[in-house]
């Protein structure tokens, strides 16, 4: 088949809705080659699922072989602050580095830890639910979608209220890097936030060393494995990640999530009813998740000649797991293409989160944010409807609306 006519991710129409296109190239085969990022995709569920824990792939290759091994020429220098923060987060790491830094990281980000902030979230999920209620409408997006997971992530690290705007701007800049092709305003804009973003941890670090308090922050400071600890570049690119990775999903479910609640108002009204169901609203929080992920891709490099579908993949390759494609698999999902906010949590395996070792740290806290927000809205503020259609974002690979207005 002519995957690059089906697989168009620089469409407008395509990243609103592109799941009939999967269906497309799932019926095709199982490992597709896409011409123009040079990447394998796999859009079964069962082969995005093996690869995501198969140890012949990686997100880099840095830890095993050159880039001249791979056929690749180094970055530029001009993009050092950007690949130093990133190349330094555990999402872009592999065994042992990733080891070590992930088992140091979990000391600090504990399960308690986001237990202690259920408060918090539900709190301030509260507040800014109340405010677009009281006000008669708005921009979802702008008013609730984004400032909750901002806040819940500068609460935990301990950035003071008055630099929090400072937070998506940063993040946004960053994760730009992750869509396929960026371009050269991309890299300046991904340079820029780096830079930034870096000083102002270096900063913050440097005050909880001297003042300690309860915040994340302090608690990656202080944690320790045999003597063992982070290093202030390895603390950085950390809570960098926890910024990105943390909040940019639980941004797009939320919008992506009232979208869907909309287009289908009898699954909006069997959540409304169990409004006060704490495993309904959760059963409905990870079809949610699964309906419309706005991770849609997820890229590993193969580490070792690999097989798929009869297709030997050979090392020094590019795979593209499709997320969005797995999450929509009839071989995997009882009638994939119904948005069914029934379906028991138990029993709804999407890989919105991953799997393997990269499998999402912060996965706990998304839920609890998602699940806050929603009950809020679905509590205090019944019978939101939308006030004109979504406005979407360009980006593919990190998909979601760029304005959802709402009225009641």
């Amino acid at each position: 088949m002519d995957v690059a006519g089906v697989f168009t991710p620089q469409s407008a129409a395509f990243v609103a809705d592109p799941y009939p296109a999967y269906d497309e190239l799932r019926a095709a085969g199982r490992a597709l080659y896409y011409a123009p990022t040079n990447q394998w995709l796999i859009p079964h569920y069962d082969d995005v699922s093996a690869l995501l824990r198969d140890r012949r792939l990686g997100r880099t290759y840095q830890h095993r072989f050159a880039h001249e091994d791979f056929g690749r020429t180094p970055p530029p220098p001009e993009l050092e602050p950007f690949t130093v923060l990133n190349d330094n987060g555990l999402l872009d790491l592999e065994a042992p580095a990733h080891t070590r830094i992930r088992r140091l990281v979990a000391k600090a980000f504990t399960p308690r830890r986001v237990e202690e902030l259920a408060p918090v979230v539900q709190r301030l999920a509260d507040e800014l639910v109340a405010g677009l209620y009281a006000d008669g409408g708005g921009d979802l997006h702008a008013r609730v979608a984004e400032p909750l997971p901002v806040a819940v992530i500068a609460e935990m690290l301990g950035i003071p209220p008055a630099d929090r705007a400072l937070l998506r701007p940063w993040s946004a800049g960053m994760t730009a890097m992750y869509e396929l092709n960026p371009g050269p305003d991309a890299a300046r804009a991904a340079v820029t936030a780096s830079e930034e973003f870096s000083a102002y941890l270096r900063a913050l670090i440097a005050a909880r060393r001297s003042d300690p308090g309860e915040d994340l922050i302090s608690a990656l400071i202080a944690v320790h494995d045999d003597g063992d600890v982070l290093s202030e570049q390895e603390m950085v690119s950390t809570c960098a990640l926890l910024l990105n990775a943390g909040h940019e999903a639980t941004v797009n479910t939320t919008a992506l999530g009232w979208l869907q609640l909309f287009r289908h108002p009898d699954q909006l009204a069997l959540l409304a009813a169990g409004r006060d169901d704490a495993e309904r609203l959760a059963d409905g929080v990870e079809e949610i998740l699964r309906y419309d992920t706005p991770l849609q891709l997820f890229e590993r490099w193969v580490l070792d000649d690999i097989e798929v579908g009869g297709t030997v993949i050979p090392r020094g390759s590019e795979v593209a797991l499709l997320f969005g494609s797995a999450n929509r698999d009839p071989a995997r999902f009882p009638d994939p293409h119904r948005f069914d906010v029934t379906r028991p949590a138990a029993g709804n395996k999407h890989v919105s989160f991953g799997a393997g070792i990269h499998y999402c740290l912060g996965a706990p806290l998304a839920r609890l944010e998602l699940a806050a927000s929603f009950g809020a809205f679905l509590r205090d503020a019944p019978g939101m409807r939308p006030a004109a259609e979504p406005l979407w974002r360009p980006n593919y690979v990190i998909r979601g609306l760029q304005e959802l207005p709402v009225t009641w």
